[in-house]
């Protein structure tokens, strides 16, 4: 058996690749090996896979996630799921290879990220050549979820929504000034607070306000991150919930920066399936 995944801090997309038979799908609690001690995730692993995948030898595991940035946290990886799954094979790489596997596969292209956090690359057809820089949702994350909710929360604490928007946001989320300064700058996973708004933006995306706010902040990224790229050669691929709920609107602003929109996905487990497969 193959085991593929793609893991967030709030979730882990699974797919389970059988000998014979359909491949399995599976989700679980995430795992971010930044924020987790190996005990937490050998714990989950346990928990919630390996009865899924207990009717046969798991040979190779791909694990994909946010978190996975040097060797040390890799190493960390292919020991807890050994402990789990005694001798399989386990790579561990970034989100940001996954998106790319997932949107251009064998072929070289540029893949970007647009979901909480922000990100982009140019692929190879293998690995990512190159990449920018994403910053984090204070110094970068450009229409990212936590961006577009960074700007709605600041133009609501300044005054500067509707009149309808700032009154129909007062009434469901009855959030003060002291309380967002708090999740802000003192509770924790602060760009995860901004990123839940995006429902709220995406019921309002037809009014001018949220229509104008989603332009320049779709705008702002590809500015501020598709200059590193050859955008005349390539079109410009997206995953993630952002791009995939305001698709229509994201393709305007790239075709109006003079690119070429080309994939968008919502979650790149699927995209990751057939990578593996046809290797």
């Amino acid at each position: 058996m193959v085991i593929i995944a793609d893991s967030g801090s709030t979730k882990t997309s699974w797919r389970l690749i059988k000998k014979t038979g359909p491949v399995v799908s599976l989700q679980t609690a995430g795992i971010n090996p930044v924020f987790m001690e190996n005990e937490a995730i050998v714990s989950l692993l346990k928990t919630e896979l390996r009865e899924a995948a207990s009717d046969e030898d798991v040979r190779e595991i791909h694990f994909y996630g946010a978190g996975i940035v040097d060797d040390e946290i890799k190493g960390r990886l292919s020991s807890c799921f050994n402990e789990v799954f005694p001798g399989c094979t386990v790579k561990a790489c970034s989100d940001m290879l996954a998106a790319a596997r997932a949107l251009c596969g064998h072929a070289a292209g540029i893949a970007c990220i647009l979901g909480t956090g922000s990100n982009c690359c140019f692929y190879d057809g293998e690995n990512i050549a190159h990449s920018a820089k994403a910053g984090g949702f204070i110094l970068g994350d450009e229409a990212s979820g936590a961006y577009l909710g960074k700007r709605l929360i600041s133009d609501y604490i300044k005054g500067l929504l509707p009149a309808d928007l700032e009154s129909e946001f007062h009434s469901r989320y009855g959030l003060d000034y002291p309380a967002i300064v708090r999740k802000v700058y003192k509770e924790p996973l602060p760009s995860r607070f901004l990123a839940s708004f995006s429902p709220f933006i995406n019921e309002f995306k037809e009014t001018p306000y949220m229509a104008n706010l989603l332009k320049e902040s779709f705008s702002a990224f590809i500015s501020r991150n598709l200059h590193h790229f050859d955008t005349e050669r390539y079109d410009v691929n997206f995953v993630g919930s952002i791009a995939y709920h305001y698709s229509e609107i994201l393709k305007e602003a790239v075709i109006s920066a003079g690119m070429k929109p080309g994939v968008i996905l919502k979650e790149p487990i699927d995209g990751l399936v057939e990578y593996h497969k046809s290797l």
